[in-house]
C-alpha cells in the first residue's frame, strides 16, 4: 500500500478513535498488534506467488526471534510474553486464513496469501533456530551476520535478481521476468538497523530489558516503519512505558496534526510538484543541453530530495505524537549549514547518529588500540570514510552510492582538518560581526554546492551517466 493520502487518512483516523474510545491500560497492547497488523498493510503486491505474504511474516518472525536471542540469560520469560506471541501468531494465522474467506481482502493484505501449512513451517523453523541457537554465546554474532547478508542481498540488483530467479523457478513462475524489485521487502532497511542497535548494545550490556510486547512495538512502530526515522530502544520504550500518564488525545492533537499537515505540504504538494518536470532525473540528465538549465534542475532535485524525506518524517512524527509516542527529529535545516559536519548533523540525523555510534566510534577505537599507534589523521580518515561509505551502501550496493559516501567521507575530512587548524582564526573572528558574516556566506555556499554535487552520484544509476552530467554542468559535452 505504501504511506500515500488514503494510508495516511487511515492512520490518523485510528489514532483518532485509539484515543478516544481504547481505555488507557490498552493502549499498548493495540499499538502493539496495530503494528504487527500494519506490517502486512503496507507491504505492497509483488509479482512473485506469495511473497507479498512471507516477507511481512519473516519480518515479525525474525523480530521475535531477535528479541529471544537479545534478552538478558537472567530474564525469564514472563506471562505478558507468552501472551504477546499469541497475539502474534493469532494475528498471522487470521490473516492467512483470508486465504479461505471470498471477500475482498486487498485493503488488508496485498494478494491472496500461500497455503496455511507454509506459514506454520516457516514460523516453527524460526522458532526451532531461535530455541536452538539460544545456548551458545556466539549467537549474536551469527545474527548479526544473517540480518547484514540478507541487507546485503535486497541492496544488491544482481543479487536480488538471482533469488528472485530462484524462488520463481520454485513456484513455476517464468524466470525471465525476474527482477531485483521482486525483493521489495518493505521497511527492512530500517528494520536492520533497529536489530542491529538491539544486537550490539546487548553485546555491550547496554540493552535495557524489553519484553516481547515492548521490543516488537518498538522496532515495528508503523508511522516509522516505512521511512524513519531510526528511533532508539531505550528513547521509544520510555514513551511507550509511560503512556498511561499521557497527556489527554484533546491537549497533543494540534501539535501531532500541525506535524502532520506540514508534512503533506512538503512531500504532495512541494516535492510532488518539483517532480513535474522541476528537478533532474536521469532522463532529463541526458536530454539535457543548457548548462544553466541543467543547474536549475540540479537545484530543483535537492530541494525535492528535501521536501519529500523530510515531509515523510514530520508525517511520522505527527502520527506518532497521537499515539502518544514522540518519534525523534530527523532533519534540522540542513541546506542552511555552514560547514559538511553540520549539515549531517542536520541531514537524517537518526541515520548519522547511528553510523556514528556503531561504526565511527568503535573503528576509531579499535584503530587506536593497533601496535604501532596508527596517525590520528589516518585513524580520522579512515572511520569517517567507512562510516560514510555504510551510509551509502545503505542506499544501494552501487559504484555510485559507494562513491557518494566516499565524496562526503572526503569533505568531512578535509572540513576536520581545515577546522583544527583555524580554530584560532575564526574565535577571532567573532570580534568583527561583518567579517564573520561573509565568512559565514561563503562557507554556507561551498557547503551547500558540495552537498548539490554530491547528489548526482546519489541520483545517477551509473558511473558514466554521472561523470556525464559534471561534464555538462561544467559546460562541457554538449
Amino acid at each position: 500500500m505504501g504511506l500515500d493520502l488514503a494510508t495516511i487518512g487511515v492512520l490518523v483516523g485510528i489514532a483518532i478513535l485509539y484515543a478516544l474510545i481504547v481505555p488507557v491500560k490498552w493502549r499498548n497492547w493495540i499499538l502493539f498488534t496495530l503494528s504487527i497488523l500494519f506490517v502486512y498493510v503496507l507491504q505492497p503486491d509483488i509479482f512473485v506467488h506469495w511473497l507479498d505474504f512471507f516477507l511481512p511474516t519473516l519480518t515479525i518472525s525474525t523480530v521475535a526471534a531477535t528479541w529471544y536471542l537479545t534478552r538478558h540469560n537472567e530474564q525469564a520469560i514472563e506471562r505478558q510474553d507468552i501472551f504477546a506471541f499469541g497475539v502474534i501468531l493469532f494475528v498471522i494465522l487470521v490473516l492467512a486464513s483470508l486465504r479461505f474467506v471470498d471477500i475482498d481482502y486487498n485493503w488488508l493484505i496485498a494478494s491472496r496469501p500461500p497455503p496455511l501449512i507454509f506459514i506454520i513451517i516457516l514460523i516453527g523453523l524460526i522458532a526451532t533456530v531461535s530455541i536452538g541457537t539460544r545456548k551458545f554465546t556466539f549467537r549474536l554474532n551469527v545474527l548479526l551476520i544473517v540480518i547484514i547478508f540478507l541487507f546485503i542481498i535486497l541492496k544488491t540488483e544482481y543479487l536480488a535478481e538471482a533469488v528472485s530467479r530462484f524462488i520463481r523457478s520454485g513456484t513455476g513462475q517464468n524466470i525471465d521476468l525476474a527482477s531485483g524489485l521482486d525483493l521489495n521487502w518493505l521497511g527492512f532497511s530500517y528494520i536492520a538497523f533497529r536489530l542491529i542497535h538491539t544486537i550490539r548494545d546487548r553485546q555491550t550490556g547496554i540493552l535495557p530489558s524489553l519484553s516481547l510486547q515492548e521490543y516488537v512495538s518498538y522496532v515495528l512502530f508503523f508511522p516509522s516503519f516505512i521511512a524513519g526515522p531510526i528511533d532508539r530502544a531505550e528513547r521509544f520504550i520510555k514513551d511507550f512505558r509511560e503512556m498511561h500518564n499521557k497527556l489527554a488525545f484533546q491537549e497533543r492533537y494540534v501539535e501531532g496534526f500541525t506535524r502532520i499537515s506540514i508534512g503533506i505540504f512538503k512531500k504532495f504538494v512541494v516535492a510532488d510538484t518539483l517532480a513535474q518536470g522541476l528537478s533532474l532525473n536521469p532522463v532529463h540528465a541526458l536530454q539535457a543541453d543548457n548548462t544553466w538549465g541543467l543547474w536549475l534542475l540540479l537545484y530543483g532535485y535537492s530541494l525535492r530530495l528535501f521536501f519529500d524525506f523530510s515531509g515523510y518524517t514530520d508525517i511520522a512524527i505527527g502520527i506518532g505524537i497521537l499515539f502518544g509516542i514522540k518519534l525523534p527529529e530527523n532533519f534540522k535545516q540542513p541546506y542552511m549549514q555552514t560547514s559538511i559536519t553540520k549539515f549531517w548533523q542536520s541531514w537524517h540525523i537518526t541515520l548519522s547518529d547511528w553510523a556514528r555510534f556503531y561504526v565511527f566510534s568503535p573503528l576509531s577505537r579499535q584503530l587506536l588500540r593497533q601496535q604501532p599507534k596508527p596517525s590520528p589523521i589516518l585513524v580520522i580518515l579512515t572511520a569517517q570514510l567507512a562510516t560514510m561509505i555504510v551510509i551509502g551502501l545503505w542506499h544501494g550496493v552501487t559504484i555510485n552510492f559507494l562513491i557518494w559516501g566516499i565524496w562526503h567521507g572526503i569533505g568531512l575530512f578535509i572540513h576536520k582538518q581545515w577546522s583544527d587548524r583555524t580554530r584560532r582564526f575564526y574565535r577571532d573572528l567573532k570580534k568583527y560581526p561583518r567579517r564573520q558574516c561573509v565568512a559565514d556566506l561563503i562557507a554556507w555556499l561551498i557547503t551547500f554546492q558540495f552537498v548539490v554535487l554530491g547528489w548526482v552520484w546519489f541520483l545517477m544509476p551509473d558511473f558514466q551517466q554521472a561523470i556525464t552530467v559534471f561534464a555538462k554542468l561544467c559546460g562541457l559535452n554538449q
